[in-house]
């Protein structure tokens, strides 16, 4: 896939624990809404990094789970009834410490981000399996490495990975992937991402999280969709993933509104001072 540059830059800088600026003028936000924690949607979940007005985006957004591409969320504070989910991004962020600190965070462990993209982890897949006994000694929920595309695929990186898995009796328990759609129009771009997430669960028959997704088209330059498309997305989306049994999570890319030669707002959900974009409305209903 084209490197996704606004991606990288805020996934790699969440992944050592620094903060992220975003860039965007917009007024403040009212009041956090209070959501009863009883009633949060267990699927809904959101990527974030740290920007202006973060927990009141993060509370507002009625996701009941989120993560930030590393193991701890410095910046960020969990509104009650949502958890922090962490990740080991790469092959360097497998120590001894970040996995002591993973198991306080949570009972679930995201495994490596994008390990096919040379601009994201980058691993081979021997790479992968040989570090992959130290996640397991954690002794908890693991999710697959997330790649960026062909999941499905016989012979892709994900399927060499469960098979040497197999092979080897290491356990993995659940698929985690991402996906980005080019086709701008509703329907069509619902009906893909539903008929690759179902041959993604028939091909290794464990629950799916998607831990990224929007509408993007990949190129030399990133091109967006209008507001009303990727709200429109958004909306029939999480209504169809809500259906799947299989899909166990999801998280919406991302949290915040990018701005800037990079992006242009239209995928995130809120701008500095917790201001919702429309495709943030949307996720606020869903679920």
């Amino acid at each position: 896939m084209i490197v996704r540059q606004f991606r990288l830059v805020f996934a790699v800088t969440a992944a050592v624990g620094v903060a992220a600026t975003v860039v965007a003028g917009a007024a403040l936000a009212g009041p956090v809404v209070r959501r009863d924690a009883a009633k949060l949607d267990a699927k809904k979940g959101v990527s974030v990094w740290v920007f202006d007005g973060v927990d009141r985006a993060l509370a507002k957004s009625g996701a009941s789970w989120y993560y930030t591409w590393a193991v701890d969320h410095p910046g960020i504070a969990s509104p009650r009834g949502v958890r922090f989910v962490p990740m080991i991004w790469g092959a360097g962020t497998v120590t001894a410490a970040n996995l002591r600190h993973v198991r306080r965070e949570s009972r679930f462990l995201l495994g490596f981000n994008e390990p096919d993209n040379p601009n994201q982890s980058n691993m081979t897949v021997s790479q992968a399996l040989k570090l992959w006994p130290r996640l397991q000694a954690t002794k908890m929920n693991l999710g697959s490495p997330a790649v960026a595309t062909d999941a499905a695929t016989p012979g892709g990186w994900l399927d060499k990975f469960m098979r040497g898995a197999r092979a080897r009796h290491y356990r993995v328990n659940f698929i985690t992937v991402h996906w980005y759609g080019g086709d701008f129009r509703t329907k069509a771009a619902v009906g893909e991402l539903k008929s690759y997430l179902k041959a993604i669960h028939a091909r290794y028959k464990l629950p799916i999280w998607l831990t990224e997704f929007a509408l993007i088209r990949f190129a030399a330059t990133a091109v967006f969709p209008t507001a009303r498309q990727q709200a429109s997305f958004l909306t029939v989306a999480t209504s169809m993933l809500q259906r799947l049994s299989y899909v166990q999570r999801y998280a919406w890319f991302a949290l915040p509104a990018t701005s800037g030669p990079t992006g242009d707002g239209s995928a995130g959900l809120f701008r500095p001072g917790a201001t919702p974009t429309a495709a943030g409305r949307a996720f606020e209903a869903a679920g």
